[in-house]
């Protein structure tokens, strides 16, 4: 086949695949005697059943199907001329049942012509966005407060539909699945965009989907826990158990989380220990608390207005990112017999900040001030 032949064949085919659909739909808007005859809830099930199809997706042609053979006729005769495919038969469909119950009958048919006609020039994501506009198009005496109510109906349903869920993998990680109101999504894209530094050149190429992981867990750790709701009586807290000579030297795996059965290695509790959210809880021998978060363990307010002053940015060498987005840490730890003070503070973003405690690393302070990093052989 020459290049415009398979053009021409992909298009035919395309509008055969719509007009069959079609046919099928009508089908199913009317068999309902073959759901009685088998003893089937309705002919969707015994579809389901009979061709081994997705139950969800044989109740939504049915539901299509149904609205297109007693409501939506134009849309119907759309969809059998293969003028409008059914996504987009779906999107139109759906505003149309979403439109006021008392609307001027006329002015129902205008929409459904209107929208079909647009089938042809758009995509079904951009028919949704004219069908949320289409009083405007038809009635804009009665569109803008229809509008209104029409968002407001979305943000109630956004709200009854919100979900979080954490699930365990086994491995270390644990899979976040979630469905956000569209307002409170934005906002979060937001904030994960800062941590990631889209002015910053990075000089390792990231995914989007890793650096927003990793930007939700900096966000995470520079939450100030005394704005949040008290938990147990007291103002919420993360607290990390770790035996002072574990601390001190560089065990793998020695510290846990207070209140699961999760561990963490000590070069992770010793940077959590740089951040005044994170409140370690420092064990002797025989378990005793040796010390608890310590004030003098922590950067005051004003020691991190200081060393943003004076630092400016990140102080990983040749690292731009600015000081508003690093985190104070201690040159020396804290648990070496390291001081909180500014000559022993540094401010690194959470990429150095990883590198500072993490083994595979060494470190050297340039003459600049600068800490350069050597991956260890």
């Amino acid at each position: 086949m020459r290049t415009s032949e398979k053009a021409d064949a992909l298009l035919a085919l395309a509008r055969l695949e719509t007009q069959l659909a079609a046919l099928r739909l009508k089908v199913m808007a009317a068999a309902d005697d073959v759901a009685e005859e088998s003893g089937a809830r309705d002919v969707a099930a015994w579809l389901a059943h009979e061709s081994h199809d997705a139950p969800a997706a044989c109740r939504a042609d049915l539901h299509l199907g149904t609205a297109l053979d007693s409501r939506w006729t134009r849309l119907a005769a759309g969809i059998t001329a293969g003028a409008v495919n059914l996504a987009q038969a779906r999107v139109i469909a759906r505003a149309l049942d979403e439109l006021p119950d008392d609307l001027d009958p006329a002015l129902l048919v205008q929409a459904e012509e209107h929208l079909v006609e647009a089938a042809g020039e758009y995509r079904p994501d951009q028919l949704r966005v004219l069908s949320r506009r289409i009083l405007d198009v038809i009635a804009p005496e009665i569109g803008e407060a229809e509008e209104a109510k029409q968002l407001a109906r979305e943000e109630e349903r956004a709200w009854e539909t919100t979900s979080l869920t954490l699930t365990r993998r086994g491995d270390g990680t644990t899979r976040l699945t979630g469905l956000l109101p569209d307002a409170a999504a934005v906002r979060l894209a937001t904030y994960l965009d800062a941590f990631t530094s889209p002015r910053q050149q990075s000089t390792t190429a990231m995914p989007q989907h890793r650096a927003r992981g990793q930007a939700f867990c900096a966000l995470l750790e520079h939450l100030d826990p005394a704005k949040l709701p008290d938990h147990g009586g007291d103002a919420t807290t993360v607290m990390v158990t770790i035996d002072h000579a574990a601390l001190a030297k560089d065990l793998a795996a020695a510290a846990g989380l207070v209140g699961t059965d999760d561990k963490i290695t000590a070069a992770q509790a010793r940077r959590l220990a740089c951040t005044a959210q994170i409140i370690p809880v420092v064990l002797g021998g025989k378990s005793e608390i040796l010390d608890l978060g310590r004030t003098r363990r922590h950067f005051s307010p004003a020691q991190r207005k200081a060393l943003r002053l004076r630092d400016q940015r990140c102080r990983g060498e040749n690292c731009t990112v600015p000081a508003s987005w690093c985190e104070a840490h201690h040159w020396k730890p804290w648990s070496k017999d390291g001081k909180t003070n500014l000559a022993d503070g540094i401010l690194l973003c959470s990429h150095h900040h990883h590198r500072a405690h993490d083994n595979r690393y060494s470190s050297e302070r340039m003459p600049n001030g600068d800490i350069r990093f050597h991956r260890r052989n």
